[in-house]
């Protein structure tokens, strides 16, 4: 049995978009869909919740490192909002549609090392009603 990957090494082979247990098998099959189960090494990727924590890690990601800065710029506040908004928010979209997978694999990865799954779900909410 190969031992089981450090942190580092878990969120490395997601970003890539592997499998965080080998680092061999795709870890989607889809832009965003999580496969099933590794193809190389058998293991259950499909049951580490990543629910919307990698949305917000992203929108938290692409607005401290591109929106924030965009700010400083004169530009962005004296020209027409009519060149403005199309030439700001199609590149933002395309790095926020570029970074969501990437993320996504990452913090699946995080999750792998924690060993959390969605049979914990009980155990990480606040939700009273999903307590029953």
């Amino acid at each position: 049995m190969s031992r089981r990957p450090s942190l580092l090494q878990a969120i490395a082979r997601g970003v890539r978009g592997r499998c965080p247990a080998c680092g061999d098998g795709p870890l989607f099959w889809r832009y965003l869909k999580v496969t099933p189960r590794c193809e190389a090494c058998g293991h259950e990727l499909g049951r580490h919740p990543a629910d919307d924590g990698p949305a917000y890690l992203t929108i938290l990601i692409v607005g401290h490192l591109v929106v924030a800065p965009l700010l400083f710029f004169p530009i962005i506040w004296q020209a027409s909002p009519a060149i403005v908004l199309p030439a700001t928010l199609i590149p933002l979209a395309a790095v926020t549609l570029a970074l969501l997978p990437r993320v996504k694999g990452g913090f699946i990865g995080v999750l792998y090392v924690l060993g959390v799954k969605d049979t914990d779900a009980h155990l990480h909410t606040a939700d009273p009603a999903s307590r029953c």
